[in-house]
């Protein structure tokens, strides 16, 4: 998921040095910051006990919602192409499921662990 979330941010790099400068230092910068603390809390989530992991993959996923939001705002204001919006919203949607699957997976595997400690 690391990687995934890398390829994604390299890709971003490149339609944000081409966006407007205006906008590249407005909603460009905001959303780079999104993307780069992504990064940073998956980077974290990937090496933290199961029980805190939990926590940092909902923060996780508000933050690729909220980095979509601003892609879609970067499309509708025409500073991304249609093509260039596709490519990064099917990485985003990509990420998202992963997360989600991985929090998913998490939270059945402690629900097991607790119902096991119950008995």
């Amino acid at each position: 998921m690391l990687e995934k979330a890398k390829l994604a941010y390299r890709k971003w790099t490149e339609l944000h040095r081409n966006i407007e400068r205006t906008a590249r230092f407005g909603i460009g910068a905001k959303t780079d910051n999104l993307l780069l603390a992504t990064l940073e809390l998956i980077r974290k989530a990937v090496y933290t006990p199961i029980n805190k992991k939990i926590v940092l993959l909902e923060e996780v996923s508000d933050k690729i919602d909220s980095a979509k939001f601003f892609m879609q705002l970067l499309w509708e204001m025409r500073l991304i192409s249609n093509k260039q919006y596709v490519w990064l919203e099917t990485d985003m949607q990509d990420l998202g499921r992963i997360v989600g699957g991985w929090k998913k997976g998490l939270l059945s595997k402690t629900s097991a662990t607790k119902a096991e400690e119950r008995k």
